[in-house]
């Protein structure tokens, strides 16, 4: 489709150099595209030397007939693109796994793509607001302006240190335990790879999320709850002018609600199965009173 699409553009121009700057690529590629078309085909399409380009006959039949085929492949891709339901963009920060929801959707709705973008933590706003991903697991907190997100979990905070440190004795440490060690900034999650490289190499060690610290987990490291600390906290979020239905099925998912859930846009459009008819003539059956239990002699103490 694309030697057809170049030759096209030569056809239409009757000039290798005008047609090759439109297409944005090299005249010399443009030509030996078409000599190779040529040469498949058979016959010549350009009149050979000729000044200004000419097609031959050939040439002018193919016109017609590449006009028709193009313009046929366009039709039925905008009609794919019109009945193929838009993909579900949701971006995840690192240390969250979002297999277990991207299983159930999958199962749940078969004919919906959900597309799945790894988003560093720096980025997870920018992310949501460009309008690069619809939804997005971020790490707490968010400017909440124009936004909506659910909290779904909190995480401890561990500090990590080589396996032959102190620290690496206890289950869990504090702060003033820490107090003489160099602690490496990790303010900004995405720089952690660099920070465990220092620590590691014996330089400080590093306090992040329990997830953060699985996420980067080496043999010769170790890490320990830190009980002090403020924990972190992840949460769904995505713009309040996102109202697709497959968004209220994606929170649904996450939430754990049931597939046929009322709050489901898919559950709301089935109906309730119809209640049995009472055959004529017969009456409602009185409920039954409750038999009160029969007490049991008092028993008493033997001496």
């Amino acid at each position: 489709m694309q030697r057809l699409r170049w030759f096209v553009a030569v056809a239409e121009e009757l000039h290798f150099a005008r047609a090759a700057k439109a297409l944005h690529i090299s005249r010399q590629k443009l030509s030996h595209t078409v000599i190779d078309l040529e040469a498949e085909l058979g016959t010549k399409l350009f009149v050979p030397g000729a000044q200004p380009t000419q097609l031959t006959d050939t040439g002018q039949e193919l016109l017609w007939e590449a006009r028709e085929v193009i313009a046929r492949a366009e039709n039925e891709a905008d009609r794919t693109v019109d009945t193929a339901p838009a993909a579900l963009r949701v971006g995840f920060v690192p240390g969250v796994t979002v297999t277990k929801w991207e299983r159930i959707w999958g199962r749940r709705f078969p004919d919906i793509p959900l597309e799945l973008v790894a988003v560093a933590q720096a980025d997870q706003e920018p992310a949501l607001r460009e309008g690069r991903v619809d939804m997005c697991f971020v790490r707490l907190p968010i400017d909440r302006d124009g936004m909506n997100a659910i909290p779904l979990y909190r995480e401890l905070p561990v500090v990590v240190v080589p396996k032959d440190h102190a620290i690496a004795l206890f289950d869990e440490v504090g702060m003033a335990d820490l107090a003489d060690e160099r602690i490496q900034d990790t303010a900004d999650i995405d720089t952690v790879a660099a920070a465990v490289e220092l620590v590691a190499a014996g330089v400080g060690v590093a306090i992040v999320p329990h997830s953060i610290a699985r996420l980067h987990h080496r043999r010769d490291l170790v890490y320990r709850t830190v009980t002090d600390t403020g924990d972190t906290e992840i949460a769904l979020a995505w713009p309040q002018t996102l109202t697709v239905d497959a968004a209220e099925e994606f929170i649904g998912v996450v939430r754990g609600r049931s597939e046929r859930s009322s709050r489901s846009p898919a559950g709301k459009d089935t109906e309730p199965e119809p209640r049995k008819p009472r055959p004529a003539g017969q009456r409602p059956r009185p409920a039954r009173k409750p038999v009160p239990a029969k007490k049991k002699p008092a028993r008493g103490r033997r001496r």
